[in-house]
């Protein structure tokens, strides 16, 4: 679990280094990494550019199919509404998240559960994203 943890934050640190929300995502089948995602929203002005958006595109062409039956999404922040339902149309069976985002939630969490990991990491996670925020408010 802990190598899945590293590489979320990897790619977290890649979306904070181009000054975006710093978030990764994994999507994972039979134990192997068959997408990986960062947000990418500003960097390519794209609405859709979020890391869990971006995983999933990845793992899709992976398996050159758009139905990700048997996979499991992991990601540093949960989703938002629009990734949800991105998430739902793909087939993911799980979602596993770090951080609960502080949006209002309009979807039922019926397979999104929140990640038990070693609460340093998590802390060092709120304070990258307490930092990225910051500098954003003090623009």
């Amino acid at each position: 679990m802990n190598n899945i943890i590293n590489e979320l934050f990897i790619l977290a640190d890649k979306s904070y280094d181009n000054d975006e929300v710093p978030v990764g995502a994994i999507v994972i089948k039979d134990d192997t990494i068959i997408g990986r995602g960062y947000n990418t929203r500003h960097t390519n002005n794209d609405v859709t550019g979020h890391a869990e958006v971006n995983a999933i595109k990845e793992a899709s062409k992976f398996l050159g199919d758009w139905r990700l039956n048997d996979c499991d999404l992991y990601v540093t922040l949960e989703p938002c509404h629009m990734c949800m339902e991105i998430i739902k149309e793909s087939r993911i069976n799980n979602v596993y998240y770090l951080l609960e985002n502080s949006e209002k939630h309009y979807y039922k969490k019926t397979n999104v559960r929140i990640l038990n990991v070693d609460d340093n990491m998590t802390i060092n996670y709120k304070k990258k994203l307490s930092e990225f925020f910051d500098k954003k408010l003090n623009r």
